[in-house]
C-alpha cells in the first residue's frame, strides 16, 4: 500500500544570482512500513526535499500525496490535521531541542498542541522515553546533560509522540560517533518492527543507508539519478555517480573492496544556479559521450525494480565486475 506519493516535485528559489533549482522534478513512492534511503552529496537538494515534503518550505510545482491527500495543496487547517501523520528527526540532535526546556516538556509539546491533558501527556512521555532506551528520570533533565546519541533518542521520542505513519530522518546519525550510529540505526529498526512506521532516511553515506533501507534513491543536483533495492544498488550500481558514491563508502572486507567496480568522483558538484546542459553529471563522469553533453537522460526502468537516468546504463551489469553496466570503467583524468 502506497503511503507517500511524490510526483514531479520542484522547489525553486529566486535569488540575486538567478533561479536556484534546489529540487527539479523529483518523483518517488514510499509504501506503508517501508524504509526508503535518499543519498547524495551535500548540496544536492536532499534536505530541501525533506522540508518541502512537510511544507516547511514552499513547493514550486508537483504533488505530494500522503495517504491520498495532497500536502502541496492543503490549506492551513488541513495541514494541521495531516502533520501528525508525518514527523521529522533532524540532523543536529542538540540544535533541534530547546535548551531551556526539560526533556519531558520537549517530548510532550506535540501532545499538548494536539490537545492531550497534562496527565495523559506525562504518561505518554514516560512510555516514549522507555521505548527509545532512556529512563523516565530523563524527563527532568535538560538537553545539555545528555550525550549526542541520547539527544537524538529524545528527538526520535518527540517524533513518535503522535504515532506518525511516516518519519523523515534527515541525516540523523551524521553528527554521531560510529558506534553510536549503529545503536541509533538499530533503535530505528526496532521501532519500525514494533509500530510499522515508514521512514525516509536521508544520508550522504551509502554505507549507513545500506544498513536500514529497503530501497534507495540516489540524488544529484536536484534530480533522482538512480532507484533500486538495497542489494541492487550495493552490488549492481547502474549510474556512474552511484558507483562513485560506493567507492567512497568503506567496506571492512578487503576482498570485496577490491572486487567492487569503482572510481572516485572528481571535482565539485556544479551550482544549481547554473547546472550543466544535458546530463548534469557529465562534467565529472569518466565515461561521458557527446550525447551526454546536450541531452537530459530520462529516469528509465532497467529491470529488477531498478531505474537509472543514464544514456549508457543497461540492465546487463554483473555484480562485482569491472565490466559494469555501461562497459569497462575508465579512471578519470
Amino acid at each position: 500500500m502506497t503511503l507517500l506519493s511524490v510526483d514531479g516535485l520542484k522547489v525553486h528559489f529566486r535569488t540575486t544570482g538567478g533561479l536556484l533549482r534546489a529540487v527539479d522534478g523529483v518523483s518517488f513512492d514510499i509504501a506503508a512500513g517501508e524504509t526508503v534511503g535518499l543519498v547524495g552529496e551535500s548540496g544536492c537538494g536532499k534536505s530541501t526535499l525533506a522540508r518541502a515534503l512537510i511544507r516547511l518550505l514552499p513547493i514550486t510545482a508537483g504533488r505530494v500525496l500522503l495517504d491520498g491527500r495532497d500536502l502541496a495543496e492543503a490549506d492551513p487547517r488541513e495541514l494541521r490535521r495531516l502533520r501528525p501523520l508525518v514527523q521529522m528527526v533532524f540532523q543536529d540532535p542538540y540544535g533541534s531541542l530547546n535548551p531551556r526546556r526539560i526533556t519531558g516538556s520537549i517530548v510532550a509539546q506535540p501532545l499538548r498542541l494536539a490537545g492531550w491533558s497534562r496527565r495523559d501527556a506525562h504518561a505518554r512521555v514516560a512510555a516514549l522515553l522507555r521505548q527509545v532506551g532512556l529512563s523516565e528520570a530523563a524527563a527532568e533533565r535538560y538537553p545539555h546533560e545528555f550525550s549526542g546519541g541520547q539527544r537524538q533518542r529524545i528527538g526520535i521520542a518527540r517524533a513518535l509522540a503522535l504515532n506518525p505513519r511516516l518519519i523523515i530522518c534527515d541525516e540523523p546519525v551524521s553528527a554521531l560517533d560510529v558506534s553510536v550510529r549503529a545503536q541509533v540505526i538499530n533503535l530505528l529498526n526496532t521501532i519500525q518492527a514494533e509500530t510499522g512506521v515508514a521512514y525516509l532516511f536521508i544520508s550522504h553515506d551509502l554505507s549507513v543507508v545500506e544498513h536500514i533501507a529497503d530501497r534507495i534513491l540516489v540524488m544529484y543536483l536536484g534530480r533522482i539519478v538512480e532507484v533500486g533495492t538495497r542489494q541492487g544498488i550495493w552490488t549492481r550500481p547502474l549510474h556512474p555517480y552511484t558507483q562513485g558514491l560506493l567507492a567512497s563508502a568503506p567496506i571492512p572486507n578487503p576482498k570485496l573492496a577490491r572486487a567492487r567496480p569503482h572510481f572516485i568522483v572528481q571535482g565539485e558538484q556544479p551550482s544549481p544556479l547554473s547546472p550543466p546542459a544535458g546530463c548534469t553529471f557529465h562534467p565529472r563522469c569518466p565515461i561521458a559521450v557527446e550525447r551526454c553533453r546536450y541531452e537530459i537522460p530520462a529516469l528509465r526502468h532497467l529491470g529488477n525494480d531498478a531505474m537509472a537516468a543514464c544514456h549508457l546504463a543497461t540492465s546487463s551489469a554483473a555484480p562485482h565486475s569491472q565490466e559494469h553496466a555501461y562497459g569497462p570503467v575508465a579512471q578519470p583524468g
